[in-house]
């Protein structure tokens, strides 16, 4: 990799011999550090125009000063190890790729690039060919929708939205008090108070075709605590009821079930046979539904019996579209 210009090292001792009054110049700063005067002089520059360093040049002194006593440039330490990390969470980065926070968040990382060392350098071959990331299917937003309600998420303030349901091709318009925005599994959310049906309320930013402000602002109430709203859900749908699940996994599905945290509070329990059962307690039943049917036939509901119902209803829809063979 291309290694870093201007040198961060040497900014940063720029700036501790002029806060120090050396009154340092481009000969005497060039000869410190074995490079051209240019060097110096497009370092002076950057720190003037890209840093907001408050540079002057006194005749006198025959070096430059800051014009404000309490300026200093801050500094950035980074190892090998960080860098590293910089470049994994790029990379990461990818799966928002389908939102406007990707090019502003590209920024930010161009500008701590630009800041970075020379010494410290990482050959980008190295996470090209060792390191993938599959991303998860994402959903397409609106770049419009997104700056809205982001912006209505900062400034308190009531947004009018056109919103389709799953399934629906009547779109619905409501107005909304943006409180929360949540990322889950590729898709994003707003969670806020639904002036229509007069509650809080889940909606996916890519079924909001428009959203406009409106002259309205809003304070979020002081009993809305969003981990807590949330504290038994299984992902992005919670209701008021709780629910103790236990779900039996087989012996074949008990490796993988054990090797990842599914639930904040899960609790395993181990059979003789190697089979396992996991309890936790939830708030709606709808997501866990969908995980339990994903394991096919090593999974089966134990309690509580609204899930088992649940599930078995969805099975036998399933098994009726197998029913007559290849008809």
């Amino acid at each position: 990799m291309k290694k870093f210009k201007p040198q961060h090292s040497r900014l940063l001792f720029i700036d501790r011999e002029i806060r120090e009054g050396g009154f340092p110049n481009s000969d005497l700063l060039a000869k410190e550090w074995e490079v051209s005067r240019k060097t110096i002089l497009r370092d002076i520059d950057y720190m003037r125009t890209m840093l907001n360093a408050p540079l002057a040049y006194s005749p006198k002194d025959r070096g430059y000063y800051y014009t404000e006593e309490n300026f200093h440039l801050p500094a950035m330490s980074l190892n090998d190890s960080d860098l590293f990390a910089i470049f994994i969470a790029d990379k990461v980065l990818k799966q928002y790729e389908n939102t406007p926070i990707y090019s502003r968040l590209n920024s930010v990382f161009a500008k701590i690039f630009e800041s970075l060392p020379d010494k410290v350098t990482i050959n980008p071959d190295l996470l090209d060919n060792k390191f993938s990331f599959f991303q998860i299917p994402r959903t397409i937003i609106s770049e419009s929708v997104w700056e809205t309600i982001f912006s209505a998420l900062r400034t308190s303030q009531t947004v009018f939205i056109s919103h389709e349901k799953p399934g629906s091709e009547k779109k619905e318009e409501r107005k909304i008090d943006p409180y929360h925005v949540l990322s889950f599994q590729g898709e994003w959310y707003v969670i806020g108070y639904c002036h229509l049906q007069k509650s809080i309320r889940t909606f996916a930013l890519s079924r909001i075709s428009r959203a406009e402000p409106v002259d309205d602002y809003f304070t979020v109430p002081d009993d809305f605590d969003f981990k807590q709203t949330t504290r038994s859900s299984f992902g992005v749908q919670w209701g008021e009821e709780e629910f103790a699940v236990k779900i039996w996994f087989s012996e074949k599905a008990a490796p993988y079930i054990k090797e990842r945290k599914w639930y904040r509070k899960q609790h395993i329990i181990e059979n003789d046979d190697r089979s396992i059962i996991m309890c936790f307690n939830i708030s709606h039943l709808l997501e866990v539904q969908r995980w339990v049917l994903s394991w096919g036939c090593m999974a089966k509901v134990l309690a509580p019996g609204e899930l088992i119902n649940q599930v078995a209803e969805e099975l036998q829809k399933t098994s009726a579209h197998y029913g007559n063979g290849n008809e």
